[in-house]
């Protein structure tokens, strides 16, 4: 069986108030963190099963962070 992996991008917010965690792996598509490190740890929880690529953006938009998740739910 495939496996399928999960893009999370963490970009900091317009009202300068917390980052939001954007993917369309999110049931309602991005949630609100006062801290970046929160979105990531919410991110890797969330593809426990799946790998999933996290991008860390800063305020140009330019990608300042990339972390690779590998997915450490095996099916036996």
């Amino acid at each position: 069986m495939p496996s399928s992996q999960h893009v999370y991008e963490v970009r900091p917010r317009r009202d300068h108030r917390g980052v939001d965690l954007i993917s369309d792996a999110l049931p309602f598509g991005s949630l609100w963190y006062t801290k970046p490190d929160d979105a990531i740890e919410y991110a890797k929880f969330r593809s426990r099963s799946c790998d999933a690529v996290i991008r860390v953006y800063d305020v140009a938009g330019n990608v300042i962070e990339t972390r690779e998740n590998a997915g450490d739910f095996k099916e036996w």
